[in-house]
């Protein structure tokens, strides 16, 4: 019986030995399975990369329209939205207080008229009376300040009547240029003058259109040292075409240009304003619209990889490499921007890597990848 147990226990002992090896080869043939995952060879292309930026329209000439008159307002000749021609009429402010200051002005003007005329016979008669020695020359010297202080008086007095007509004219405020009416705060029988806070209406000329966006510090300094020109103004010349998109995510029809970059940088937020002008003939656009500036940066000899086969980690982004030994690598890449679906690498990756494209949060570092062809 003890024989019997000793062999039983061998023979279980033998079994467990067997069944562990077998259970570790199949363990070890499972962990040698091969991903088969499709792979990129990497080339250098040229590539162009388009930066937006938020933008706010403005008309070429915005004018506030103010009264340069005191008085009620008579008459509105236009309506809220309404284009009209430079010279058209706007407002009539009431002017019968002007016409009495002009009448009045007139009156003093006659009044000093009569006086120099007068003056003009005392200075005549003095002069002839002076060569003959009947006056003394005290007196002729006297009638000739007469008539030079009269002379003066004139020449006020014409001043102040062309000055009242200037105001009187101001009654009838016309359209400085041509443009859109905006909203129109005060109607007929309100009262305005000079110093108001708020201005009649405002006329936009949009027949050009400028969009007004920044730029940070760095991408500034990029675009400007793109441009090959010498001068500063000669390089803002030469920077590319932009596109405007609409806020309803339309392209508009028509390409701007940069026309003005500011002096200086604005010290609370490190951006500088740029101005890029656009035609605007069909009047589509309008001052107050947005959207946003989409610059076009061309790139010579860059590596595009597709950003489904990068991973983001810790704002870091990486890609698996194939070695030689058809290996996966995990390397980190520099990017110089993004165009469309792709990553423009700048450092890291070089022509004739091989990448893999799919499935990247499978792969563990090291492990053996068969290229998919």
């Amino acid at each position: 019986m003890h024989l019997f147990g000793s062999r039983s226990n061998f023979i279980i002992i033998c079994f467990c030995f067997l069944q562990f090896g077998c259970s570790s080869d199949i363990g070890k043939n499972q962990n040698q399975v091969v991903k088969k995952l499709p792979i990129m060879v990497l080339q250098e292309i040229d590539a162009d990369v388009d930066t937006n930026y938020p933008a706010r329209i403005e008309g070429k000439v915005n004018v506030d329209i103010r009264s340069q008159a005191e008085g009620y307002i008579e008459k509105i000749y236009v309506d809220e939205g309404s284009y009209v021609a430079a010279g058209h009429p706007l407002f009539k402010i009431n002017d019968h207080s002007l016409i009495e200051q002009l009448n009045t002005a007139k009156a003093t003007l006659n009044a000093s008229k009569a006086i120099l005329a007068n003056a003009t016979l005392e200075l005549d008669k003095n002069k002839d009376l002076s060569n003959s020695n009947v006056v003394s020359d005290y007196q002729f010297k006297s009638a000739k300040a007469t008539f030079q202080n009269a002379e003066a008086i004139v020449n006020q007095n014409t001043a102040l009547v062309e000055a009242a007509k200037v105001n009187l004219s101001f009654s009838l405020i016309k359209a400085p240029v041509s443009g859109y009416i905006g909203r129109i705060p005060k109607r007929m029988g309100n009262l305005v003058a000079k110093g108001d806070a708020l201005p009649l209406t405002t006329l936009s000329d949009v027949s050009e259109v400028y969009a007004y966006f920044s730029m940070t510090e760095k991408d500034y300094l990029r675009f400007i040292s793109i441009a090959e020109a010498k001068s500063f103004q000669d390089k803002v010349s030469d920077m590319p075409s932009v596109k405007l998109i609409l806020a309803d995510g339309n392209t508009y029809s028509k390409e701007g240009k940069i026309q003005m970059i500011d002096g200086q940088f604005d010290k609370a937020t490190g951006a500088i304003s740029v101005r890029a002008a656009f035609e605007n003939k069909e009047n589509i656009l309008r001052s107050g619209n947005t959207g946003k500036i989409v610059l076009p940066e061309n790139y010579k000899d860059v590596i595009l990889v597709p950003v489904l086969a990068t991973l983001d980690v810790q704002n870091k982004i990486f890609v698996y490499r194939l070695n030689k030994q058809n290996k996966a690598e995990r390397v980190a890449v520099k990017l110089a921007g993004k165009s469309g679906e792709n990553y423009l690498v700048s450092s890291g990756l070089n022509p004739g890597d091989r990448i893999v494209t799919k499935d990247l949060n499978l792969i563990q570092e090291g492990e053996q990848i068969t290229p998919e062809k």
